[in-house]
Formats: structure tokens, sequence, C-alpha cells
């Protein structure tokens, strides 16, 4: 099976989908009778006056879920073999996405996490493009906003700024307007949000929002059946090999492919502690 995903071949988007409904029949088997799906954060539950909570069944809801996975995953496959991280065109990079998603509940129906993987893969791209140098100004005030416009899905996507932060470092010198640049794209964001809650005589609830950053983030994660760690293992074996491989195309690559690896790779690193420990805050 990974041997026709390591050929860059357009039908294997089809073994994708299989692979992708094969991964989750488990989940239909047993998924609970209601799936409350919730698209933004509390403090921003006004700006979508419907009630859509239980508007899809368990079904429509998985099925989705999953068709929103596959469309990130060859999203990332495409950033993958644009950029050229991998040496070569393969499929590989959406086949590891599909098959990790499938382990987390999350992922397995609609949520927050899931809509915020969007703004990730976006946010990779643009980050990407700061080595061109031209328009790092624009493109960091988008990075910006794109955090804060996730920060409403899912709280704890605003730890993600910092990742704009450490590509100014690898991709750029430092020029203190960019880094300033980001900020400002956040804030205007929410600008226009404290607009909104003055308006609706509700400006004093706005500082609510920023209590959960004075939440401290859990020193460990306690996993109180210990049967999941085996799901763990082929998952930490896979990530090892895949490590291992990308060590040794690194110091092969030219200077810009070893810029986007190096971001690429903390920029996981992040995205997998807040995944991990960030729901503290929420």
């Amino acid at each position: 099976m990974i041997k026709i995903f390591r050929s860059f071949n357009p039908l294997n988007a089809v073994w994708l989908a299989i692979v992708l409904v094969v991964l989750r029949l488990g989940y239909v088997y047993s998924a609970p009778a209601g799936i409350e799906f919730t698209f933004v954060e509390t403090f921003a539950r006004t700006l979508v006056p419907l009630s859509y909570e239980h508007f899809f069944s368990p079904a429509e809801n998985i099925g989705i879920a999953a068709v929103l996975v596959l469309i990130q995953a060859l999203l990332l496959n495409l950033l993958v073999n644009r950029y050229n991280l991998l040496s070569r065109s393969t499929f590989l990079p959406a086949l590891m996405y599909v098959t990790v998603s499938g382990l987390f509940t999350p992922f397995l129906g609609l949520s927050p996490p899931l809509i915020c993987n969007f703004l990730v893969i976006w946010m990779l791209f643009k980050l990407f493009e700061l080595y061109k140098g031209d328009g790092a100004l624009s493109t960091t005030y988008d990075l910006g906003m794109i955090v804060a416009i996730g920060t409403l899905i899912y709280f704890p996507f605003i730890f993600l700024f910092l990742a704009i932060w450490i590509a100014l470092i690898i991709f750029r010198p430092f020029n203190w307007r960019e880094w300033i640049a980001g900020i400002i794209g956040y804030a205007t964001v929410f600008f226009f949000l404290a607009v909104f809650y003055y308006l609706h005589n509700q400006f004093d609830q706005f500082f609510n929002i920023w209590l959960p950053l004075g939440t401290k983030f859990p020193d460990k994660i306690n996993i109180t059946n210990y049967y999941n760690y085996l799901v763990l293992i082929p998952v930490i074996l896979i990530l090892a090999l895949c490590f291992i491989k990308l060590r040794q195309n690194f110091f092969k690559s030219y200077v810009q492919v070893r810029n986007h690896s190096s971001c690429c790779f903390l920029f996981f690193w992040w995205v997998c502690y807040l995944f991990m420990c960030g729901r503290s805050l929420i």
C-alpha cells in the first residue's frame, strides 16, 4: 500500500479516500447518538446567531468530517510537493495525514480543531512565502489575522501566533515592522469584535475573553485507559522513521528547502503540544 502512495499519481486520491473510509468504519459503528458541533468559541457565539449544534445527524457529521479531512490531506500534500520538502513528488504526506487524523476523536467528527486545520495549512503556505522577501509586511499581517480568526473558533489557536515570529527568525533578517505587522493583523479582527461587544452593551465582557490565558498548562498528560498507548506505538515508530529519512535529506537539500523543513518541523511540534495540552484553556 505504501508503495502505491510513493508515486505521484492522481488516481492515488481514490485510494486515499478508500483508506479514509476504512479508518472511520469503527467510529461509525460506535459513534454516540448525538454529536454536538460547536463552530466558534462561546465569546464569539453571538456572531453566528443560528442553532446548528445538532443540525447534522451522526452519520452526516462523520461523513462531512471525512470529506474535510480528505481535502486537508490533499492540500497538505500540495504544500509538501510544491516546496519540495521530500525531494520528490509523492502522496505519502496525504496518507500520513489521513492515518494520524483517524487516531483522534476530534478529527473523526466535525469539531473546532478540525476546522482550524484549514487555517493551519493556510498559515504554512503563508509562512513559506516569507522566504521570497516580497511583501513580507502584508504576509505577516495576513498571518496575524488568520491566527485571530482561528482564536474565534478554537481559543488555544492563539498560541500559534508564536509560529509567526519563529518563521520570521528562520526566513527573515530582523525588521521590527514585520514583527509588529502580525500584532496589528491580530488586533484588527479583535478590534471589530470589541466594537460588536460595545454596540451590544457588552463591552465589559470583552475583557473576560482573555481570562483563560492565566490558566497553567498541565505538566503531564493523563491517559486513564492504558490500552490507548498501544495505538500510539506504530505512530511513534512511523514518525521516528520519517524523521530519520528527513534528516538524511535535510543536509542534501538547498538552503531554502532546509529552512522550509525547519519551519515545518517546529510548527508541527508546536501544534501537537497545543493539541495535547491546550484544551486546559477551554
